[in-house]
């Protein structure tokens, strides 16, 4: 849900209307909880990805009709989207299709705030004929035992009978610019802390993973060519990143910073380089818990 918050809200900002669909159970839990969500838009153009697209074609269907409320919508896994979406044919899946128009305005400025946020739909038969939103803040107004669910921490969602809850706790994004072994080490060491990891080297595609980021998380520049890292990094620091670290040595970092300052930008005080904890490190593995550990630091405020 946090990645088509940004598209979702500029709709809701427009008055054009977008149907929100995302995943609220499975049998045996077969498929485990995810932030995955898509917005379906007058026509049937489609924003984000979700099971890797095998049921689109019903919820966009569901979507075309534009209802006024909600809808559940249920389906048995067919060999064909068994191989589109690896989860077992004859799985039982339900999704939630609501319009935006539906949620709360400020939610979605909530996503983009990477706030902790639950989705409460309430039910009659198929249809989601109410629909409530409780963050960190307004949770002690909600059900207790929501309440209770809501303060373990853990994203999830519950199947009440005539409530459908869905629970959103925000992970750490991880962005490294660049490529090779640090960045791969980096790239293992981050996923094993839980946090959600992407590797590129083109600014084009930094630009992109970078836009939605929030003080809760991180971005690594690295690479030999000052062009392309100096456009990464002009990209972080427009960013809302916690923490933005640059590899290389004191000269990279100058040209670095003589790049930007000739495009105007001229305040990298949040830039820590030579990324990384002073700890001797010399293995593409050490560099990357010098530089992590730098890191938790930084978004910990230590």
């Amino acid at each position: 849900m946090y990645e088509i918050a940004l598209s979702v809200n500029a709709c809701v900002g427009s008055n054009t209307r977008a149907d929100v669909a995302w995943l609220v159970s499975s049998t045996e839990s077969i498929i485990p909880m995810s932030f995955e969500a898509i917005a379906i838009t007058p026509g049937g153009g489609k924003i984000g990805n979700l099971v890797n697209s095998a049921f689109d074609g019903p919820l966009i269907e569901q979507a075309t009709r534009k209802l006024p409320t909600g809808r559940i919508i249920t389906r048995v896994v067919t060999e064909f989207e068994s191989i589109m979406s690896n989860v077992p044919a004859g799985t039982t899946l339900k999704f939630a299709v609501l319009p935006s128009n539906a949620i709360e305005t400020g939610i979605w400025q909530s996503f983009l705030d990477r706030e902790s946020i639950a989705i409460v739909c309430h039910l009659e038969g198929d249809e989601i004929v109410r629909s409530e939103y409780f963050t960190s803040v307004t949770i002690i107004a909600a059900d207790p035992q929501i309440a209770e669910e809501f303060s373990k921490n853990k994203s999830m969602t519950l199947d009440l009978g005539d409530r459908i809850v869905t629970i959103y706790h925000p992970i750490t994004k991880f962005v490294v610019a660049g490529t090779g072994p640090i960045a791969d080490a980096l790239a293992k060491a981050a996923r094993g802390l839980g946090w959600n990891v992407s590797v590129d080297p083109r600014p084009s595609m930094v630009a992109g993973l970078t836009a939605t980021l929030s003080p809760m998380d991180c971005v690594v520049i690295m690479g030999h060519e000052v062009e392309s890292s100096s456009n990464c990094l002009k990209y972080a620091l427009e960013s809302k990143a916690g923490y933005i670290g640059a590899l290389g040595s004191r000269k990279m970092q100058e040209s670095r910073e003589d790049w930007l300052n000739y495009r105007d930008i001229t305040d990298i005080s949040r830039v820590h380089g030579p990324a990384g904890f002073d700890i001797g490190a010399s293995t593409p593995d050490e560099i990357a818990i010098s530089i992590l550990a730098e890191a938790i630091a930084v978004l910990k405020g230590v």
